[in-house]
């Protein structure tokens, strides 16, 4: 995925292979076809997300996204609403399309916590009925008919104001198979409100004859979990849970995982395929820090080599916002007590808009020749994005990696090496002039620079200046402690300051601290890996990791680099490089020790 041009990022969206759509674009979900293509869904329409007209179509690609066929239309934008469909192949080629159908043609449903003036929601796409349809050339043609699937009445219909006669639902979950059997996710909803979404929970439909079965019309459904309550939020939770990811681990045990508005994700487990579930919980790193993550899509796929990828936003926001940029964990398996989990690696950013209000989510991910894809949305422009091996292999190398990482390493320093004053060697500029434009405009360079030192405290008092090659009118950076006994990073072009420090509780006095400051000239993020830890913020902040101006020009300052000359403590060693390691590389080198 590298580019001889240092001004390409392959994790900036617009460099991904656009998938056609008529202007609302959502959940571009694949499945690789028999005849060898990939078959896109797609849920789509002129007018915004919810607006009449919004309907399904799919397309195939023969290269990977690159280009596309004409579009086909699943259910016609004349019709009633159609929307947010998955696909599911079986063994013998046939795909099917579950999706939200408008039937009966529905335009207004009453809110049960209403922001409407007249007590009623004209948004209509999330009601109905589940339905499906289905292709025997591959996505060619679907079927004429469609066939309503029925879903077992639980409490979560019942308490909507239609005490269940109108069922409130969608489903954004990737539909699998086990065991024979195949099941497809659906989200129940208890209310329509503030928020859109009131309450609402997890559920999966099973057929246990749908993968050989060709007569639609003597298909079996059955709802799972067994009882009168789907997968929610943990107990002291909010009403949200919603958006259910699974997958099937090497014993059979079912893994799912979904958002809340708890500013965490939650997940559980199910080892009788999907009749009980173990008692949800939020989800935690290896490591045992709580993740974090806002009211948006959190997905996890199994890999064709048994490990697995974690899509989600990292920060603790309980809204729909900060969906960019996105983040991928890796999971292997472990054994557990009850059989195999899945324990989760430290993350990486993955995909980034330059515009950090850009939301980008719904995302899916296929393999194919060694490589790894991923789609995604930011609902009105769908892509295809090719995705760093090394990125991916690096989240899986965590949990064993050992190795100081040599790539872009300008200056290797110890402490018998150490003076007042070293050279400093030069930085890549972040930013320059496009010599495409006229007018010489900003061009993003997508460079960075790190900084990695081993570090002995005696005192967290502020003010003290551990790495500074600031010039007298505070071009530069430099690395201090700070008034809330955290360390800080300060950039200055002579134009434009910026500065972020690390989470709270991470120094201590007189003991050996391995510390990692990212700067990234492509996201324009500054993180703190502390002691082979990502900041996220814990308990303390929304987000852990910080943005930087985009504006800022270069840190060089100086040509010597001060060194402790302010500082009561010890710095052991002292590593730059002209690039941004990754979270991979700076937990391989707090492994490898000083």
């Amino acid at each position: 995925m590298a580019d001889d041009a240092c001004d390409i990022d392959y994790r900036n969206i617009k460099y991904g292979k656009v998938i056609p759509s008529e202007n609302y674009s959502d959940q571009p979900y694949l499945v690789r076809t028999d005849d060898g293509a990939w078959l896109c869904i797609l849920t789509t329409g002129t007018g915004r997300e919810g607006i009449k007209g919004q309907h399904v179509i799919s397309f195939r690609s023969t290269d990977q996204g690159k280009t596309w066929s004409v579009p086909v239309d699943v259910e016609p934008a004349d019709g009633p609403e159609a929307s947010y469909a998955v696909l599911l192949k079986v063994p013998y080629g046939r795909i099917y399309a579950f999706y939200n159908h408008n039937t009966d043609d529905i335009r207004q449903i009453k809110a049960d916590n209403p922001p409407f003036e007249d007590g009623y929601c004209r948004r209509v796409d999330s009601q109905g009925y589940f339905v499906f349809k289905f292709s025997d050339d591959h996505g060619r043609h679907w079927s004429e008919k469609r066939y309503p699937i029925p879903a077992r009445e639980m409490a979560m219909d019942r308490e909507n104001p239609y005490r269940g006669k109108i069922k409130f639902f969608w489903n954004v979950g990737k539909a699998f198979t086990h065991a024979g059997a195949g099941y497809v996710p659906l989200h129940k909803v208890g209310g329509i409100g503030h928020g859109f979404f009131t309450k609402n929970e997890g559920v999966l439909l099973k057929s246990q004859n749908i993968l050989i079965e060709r007569d639609p019309e003597k298909i079996e459904w059955e709802t799972l979990p067994d009882g009168e309550i789907g997968i929610r939020a943990p107990e002291g939770g909010g009403s949200i849970a919603g958006e259910h990811s699974f997958s099937v681990l090497s014993d059979g045990s079912f893994y799912c995982v979904f958002r809340t508005i708890d500013g965490h994700p939650a997940f559980t487990y199910s080892r009788d395929g999907g009749h009980t579930w173990d008692k949800t919980q939020y989800k935690r790193y290896a490591d045992g820090r709580l993740m974090k993550h806002p009211r948006a899509a959190n997905f996890a796929w199994k890999c064709a080599n048994g490990k697995y990828l974690y899509w989600f936003h990292n920060h603790g926001g309980t809204w729909y916002h900060d969906r960019n940029p996105v983040w991928l964990c890796g999971g292997i398996e472990i054994d557990s007590p009850n059989g195999k989990s899945i324990q989760w690696s430290q993350p990486e950013i993955v995909l980034y808009d330059d515009d950090p209000s850009i939301r980008i989510s719904y995302p899916d991910f296929i393999e194919e020749d060694g490589s790894y894809f991923l789609t995604e949305t930011q609902k009105d422009i769908a892509r295809v994005h090719e995705i760093d091996p090394e990125l991916i292999e690096g989240l899986w190398s965590q949990f064993e990696n050992a190795t100081v990482a040599t790539n872009g390493l300008i200056l290797n320093i110890s402490q018998m090496e150490l003076s007042d004053r070293v050279e400093m060697p030069a930085l890549p500029f972040f930013v320059g002039s496009d010599p495409k434009r006229a007018d010489s405009g900003t061009k993003n360079l997508c460079a960075g620079f790190t900084l990695d030192l081993w570090v002995n405290f005696g005192s967290l008092e502020s003010g003290q200046i551990l790495l500074d090659n600031r010039t007298d009118d505070s071009h530069g950076f430099c690395l201090r402690t700070t008034t809330r006994q955290r360390i800080e990073i300060v950039l200055n072009d002579g134009r434009t300051e910026n500065r972020w420090d690390c989470d709270p509780g991470m120094l201590e006095l007189n003991r050996l601290h391995h510390i990692v400051v990212t700067v990234d000239g492509g996201p324009k993020i500054i993180s703190f890996i502390v002691d082979g830890k990502l900041c996220d913020g814990g308990r303390f902040r929304q987000f852990g990791w910080g943005r930087f101006s985009p504006h800022l020009r270069d840190v060089n300052g100086d040509k010597f680099l001060r060194t402790g000359c302010a500082f009561d403590g010890t710095i052991m060693r002292l590593r730059i490089y002209n690039r941004n390691l990754s979270t991979s590389e700076a937990i391989g080198n707090f492994k490898a020790g000083i």
